[in-house]
């Protein structure tokens, strides 16, 4: 009795090496990062622990910088379609 063939393994291709974050995604992370140096920053150059920056602008700015740069990891831009002519 003839054993059967064995089948061949496929080989998996060599897999190209994605990247989880395009350059959108790093521009609008430094811009977050950009957003936060400027407010650290104002707080530092009012020198005011009861300052209008200190407790108005600041803080504002800060959360508003924190998210962005969640929403910067998270983001996924849509795949463009091109036109087949």
């Amino acid at each position: 009795m003839k054993s059967l063939p064995k089948k061949k393994q496929n080989k998996p291709a060599e897999q190209v090496a994605i990247m989880p974050l395009g350059a959108t995604n790093y521009l609008m992370i430094a811009l977050g990062a950009l957003v936060i140096a400027g407010s650290f920053l104002g707080m530092y150059l009012e020198k005011a622990v009861d300052g209008v920056f200190a407790l108005f602008v600041s803080p504002v700015t800060l959360v508003g910088a924190y998210v962005w740069i969640i929403f910067a990891i998270v983001y996924r831009p849509k795949a463009q379609k091109t036109l087949k002519g």
